[in-house]
């Protein structure tokens, strides 16, 4: 069985022939590529088997990084109180109380099923960041 390829798909790789991902910069590129197609209207074979070539690259570079550490809920917390530099008085409208945060983050009490939501939308983050693997 022979494997054909439109022309359709041929000018997708002349526009951005797909090639490994060695830098931030290509990723930015190879993203920013996918992103257009996806807002297009429809979406061929052709286009559909694009950016799955594409989708695979970035997968690939992005299992080679250390972009995400292995962390989830309290400890994600505390990451990204500090990368914003954020106080547990910050956290008030979420927690109700400096007490009621400072005990989560010193792990005396666990994150609720809401407060891990409402963390999720504070910190513009997928609610799954929170939850164990």
């Amino acid at each position: 069985m022979s494997f054909l390829t439109s022309d359709r798909y041929l000018e997708l790789l002349k526009t951005f022939p797909p090639r490994p991902i060695t830098s931030e910069e290509e990723l930015i590129e190879t993203q920013n590529r996918v992103d257009r197609l996806l807002d297009s209207k429809e979406f061929t074979r052709d286009d559909k088997d694009y950016l799955n070539v594409l989708g695979t690259l970035i997968y690939e570079y992005e299992q080679k990084q250390d972009i995400v550490p292995d962390i989830y809920g309290v400890e994600l917390l505390k990451s990204l109180m500090e990368e914003m530099g954020l106080s547990k008085s910050d956290l008030v409208p979420i927690f109700k109380t400096e007490e009621i945060a400072a005990d989560i983050l010193d792990e005396k009490q666990p994150l609720t099923m809401q407060q891990m939501e409402e963390l999720a939308d504070f910190f513009h983050v997928s609610l799954s960041l929170f939850l164990p693997a």
